[in-house]
């Protein structure tokens, strides 16, 4: 960090070199030396004339954090630079814990939303339920903030005091909630269950401090129920700590067991990690892995060695492709700088970070090649980028109106406006009535439905009459088509039917049994973890995956 002080404005500026560039290339190298000196004196003079100079006063504080982020911008998306408020999410990640009241939020028509209060939290205890519509957080009315914006009003300091205002569809008046903030520790496991007699099922959603120690326990209390078969699912898992998921693989694999290496510029970036512990899985139980685009980092590490050392099946959706290590170092108490100092490869020496993520003309001689890899037992793998599963399971598309009943939350209002009903989520799979009630709701709603290629047809319809509006012919086929749109929209609700089903249970099942109920639910009416029981129950077909590719 250089500093300097002009006295026409008594303005402190600060220029941060990236990557500490002095202390990593030493002063030897004469050419580079002077290379960045240089770069480093004209960024200082143009800075320090821009301030000066510029025909407008300039704030100094957002121009420092504009130009540090441009500057990063034609780096790798991972290299950010951080200041205090951005920070929660790293913190929450490193301390694996926070201070709150326990609340999942989310947007429900326009309105912030509890979705789940949890366990043991002062949420819960306060009284506060799913479903449950916050209006002000505080004195600050909230109709119109981000989730963003209101976890950070609802989080602070431990011991501190937030009041909750609340509007509840059976209350005429809206309730207040005085809620003490206290520890709220990250939930990295919000599932663990067995679904049959012998295949425990795992829910893994991030990699934070706390994610080894709540899978350490989720695997225990599934072997003591049987367990000898296990679905780890990390689809839509971001990722998080490099840390965490070599504790999580050092659950499942021998002591001694090279299972990952990283390598950057630096002597503290180019690093083996090696099983240090005797697993607590043992060998003979049969694991399959789920993935999607969402999984990421982490769990690409996790799958990945998993695959590369033929101790699992994997299954879903080629995953997202990040392969590469972040270090934060500290600017001042309030500022940071996560760069990207390493990337990983897992046992195949497959890099799982996808190839588009450089600007060439800032990044010298990289060369990264799309080939194919082979595992312990010498199956081919894919390289170039992510984890390819062994077996893909393609996402079910659901139909226009089941669609529009998700992007307008009318699941989970039709469930919140008639919890009331029932006396437990039982009660709703059992009510014959039930699709029929919700038939009658959609009714009464404005639904924005376009099946497919009718926006193609309307726009060319659109086009074709400017040339022949009066065409007989050309306004009958129109007619017809129109008809069928007509026809094809008032089906929809009995052609749909399954899915609206689904769509409705699971947001009852959330408001009734929080996170744990919507995913107990789902667990039956999933193709991915139903394919993965398929084959862990199929000795013959789990084996198979293991020899189907392989060069022997």
């Amino acid at each position: 960090m250089f500093a300097f002080i002009f006295k026409k404005k008594k303005v402190l500026i600060s220029v941060f070199l990236a990557g500490f560039v002095f202390i990593i290339i030493g002063a030897s190298n004469s050419d580079t030396y002077r290379s960045i000196a240089r770069s480093q004196r004209i960024i200082n003079e143009v800075y320090k004339h821009l301030i000066v100079n510029y025909v407008d006063e300039l704030d100094t504080d957002e121009f420092t954090k504009t130009s540090i982020n441009n500057m990063l911008s034609d780096l790798d998306p991972y290299t950010i630079y951080l200041e205090s408020e951005d920070r929660d999410n790293l913190d929450m990640l490193t301390h694996g814990k926070y201070g709150g009241v326990g609340i999942q939020l989310g947007k429900r028509d326009d309105h912030l939303t509890v979705i789940s209060p949890l366990e043991d939290s002062p949420a819960i205890r306060a009284g506060i339920l799913s479903g449950d519509i916050i209006s002000k957080i505080d004195e600050e009315e909230v109709k119109d903030i981000s989730l963003d914006d209101a976890a950070k009003l609802i989080r602070g300091k431990k011991g501190t005091t937030v009041v909750l205002t609340i509007i509840r569809i059976e209350n005429e008046e809206p309730i207040e909630f005085h809620l003490t903030r206290t520890d709220i520790m990250v939930q990295d496991v919000p599932y663990a269950e067995m679904i049959n007699d012998n295949i425990g099922y795992i829910v893994l959603t991030r990699f934070s401090k706390n994610a080894p120690m709540e899978m350490k326990k989720a695997l225990r209390s599934l072997i003591d129920q049987g367990m000898n078969n296990l679905i780890l699912d990390l689809r839509n898992n971001p990722g998080g700590l490099l840390s965490a998921a070599i504790e999580i693989l050092e659950l499942i694999f021998p002591k001694g067991e090279k299972l990952l290496w990283t390598k950057g510029r630096t002597k503290e970036s180019n690093r083996e990690f090696i099983s240090r512990k005797n697993p607590l899985l043992d060998s003979k139980i049969k694991i399959a892995v789920l993935i999607n685009e969402g999984s990421a980092s982490a769990s690409e590490i996790v799958s990945g060695v998993i695959q590369d050392l033929d101790r699992g099946i994997v299954i879903g959706n080629k995953s997202f492709g990040k392969g590469l290590v972040q270090s934060v170092y500290g600017i001042d108490q309030k500022r940071s700088l996560k760069i990207t100092t390493a990337k990983y490869y897992i046992p195949s020496g497959r890099l799982i970070q996808k190839p588009d993520y450089l600007n060439e003309k800032v990044i010298k001689s990289v060369a990264m090649k799309d080939s194919v890899f082979t595992t312990k037992g010498g199956r081919n793998v894919e390289g170039g980028g992510g984890i390819t599963p062994d077996y893909i399971v393609e996402d079910v598309q659901v139909g226009p109106l089941t669609r529009e009943c998700w992007r307008k939350s009318y699941f989970f209002s039709f469930a919140r406006e008639n919890k009331n009903i029932f006396q437990s989520f039982e009660d709703v799979l059992n009510n014959e009535k039930l699709m029929d009630t919700f038939s009658d709701y959609l009714a009464n709603h404005e639904l924005e439905i376009k099946i497919d290629g009718q926006s193609q047809f309307e726009q060319s319809k659109e086009k074709l009459k400017k040339y022949d509006d009066k065409n007989a012919k050309l306004n009958y086929a129109f007619k017809m088509i129109d008809e069928f749109i007509v026809k094809t929209e008032k089906s929809l609700f009995e052609n749909e039917y399954s899915d609206l089903e689904k769509g409705v249970f699971t947001n009852f099942a959330q408001i009734f049994d929080g996170n744990k109920g919507r995913i107990r639910f789902n667990v039956g009416q999933d193709e991915v973890i139903n394919k993965a029981r398929q084959l862990l129950q199929d000795k013959m077909a789990y084996l198979e995956t293991f020899h189907a590719f392989s060069n022997n």
